[in-house]
């Protein structure tokens, strides 16, 4: 008995030495606060870019311009066929070189582009579920193909489109985790800091662990509560 509670208090104390260590000497918590925020915002900003490039792939693919589409095709494909840190290397080292832009930026463009990849094909299949009499009968209207697309088709593929968009998110939100390849002071790059002053080869991983967790967790619940209030209106 004694011996066991001997040994619960060699945890607690190491347990203790660590989160000193590793959060509260030297204010090393604000690693961790600095690279929340830039990752956030790092999420937020490609999301957005993400979304405009994977709408405008979309409906270049469903064109019936065979030049447009093949080339929305080819950017799907060369997307998809590349790892996201090779493309977001040679965003920064190749692209951007010779430019001022902030990091964050550039990184933003790169995640977004890739993201924007995936929307698209998310966004063609959720076009392609809604009945095609509905374009039919925009036409027949006089809207446009991409007015059609516009005030009819899109809003309804929204429906089927919300589910995966929202995994994409939360996929882009853990991808980003290595923008600290070039540099940028993200929650990865924070906790590898941290790891070079103190020597603790597990405590500023778990820290962030729980972080993304945490943040894909609520994520989640708000793709599931935005979900279930759509679904109420069919």
């Amino acid at each position: 008995m004694v011996r066991g509670m001997k040994y619960a208090g060699d945890i607690v104390s190491m347990l203790s030495d660590e989160i000193y260590a590793n959060l509260i000497r030297e204010n090393r918590y604000m690693l961790f606060v600095k690279g929340l925020g830039i990752s956030v915002q790092l999420t937020l900003f490609a999301a957005v870019i993400g979304s405009v490039i994977g709408l405008l792939i979309a409906v270049a693919r469903l064109t019936n311009n065979r030049l447009l589409s093949g080339a929305a095709g080819k950017y799907v494909d060369m997307i998809r066929g590349t790892p996201v840190v090779v493309q977001l290397l040679i965003i920064y080292f190749a692209v951007f070189a010779t430019t001022s832009m902030p990091k964050v930026t550039v990184a933003s463009i790169a995640f977004g582009m890739n993201s924007g990849a995936y929307v698209a094909e998310l966004i063609r299949a959720g076009i392609q579920a809604v009945d095609r009499g509905q374009m039919e009968a925009a036409r027949s209207i006089g809207l446009s193909y991409y007015q059609g697309m516009r005030y009819i088709v899109i809003p309804q593929a929204i429906k089927n489109i919300l589910p995966g968009m929202g995994n994409e998110v939360i996929a882009l939100w853990k991808e980003t985790a290595i923008a600290g390849f070039i540099g940028l002071d993200d929650l990865m790059r924070g906790a590898e800091i941290v790891r070079s002053r103190t020597f603790s080869n597990y405590t500023p991983y778990l820290v962030i662990a729980v972080i993304y967790l945490y943040i894909t967790v609520c994520m989640t619940m708000i793709l599931n509560h935005a979900e279930r209030s759509m679904r109420k209106s069919d």
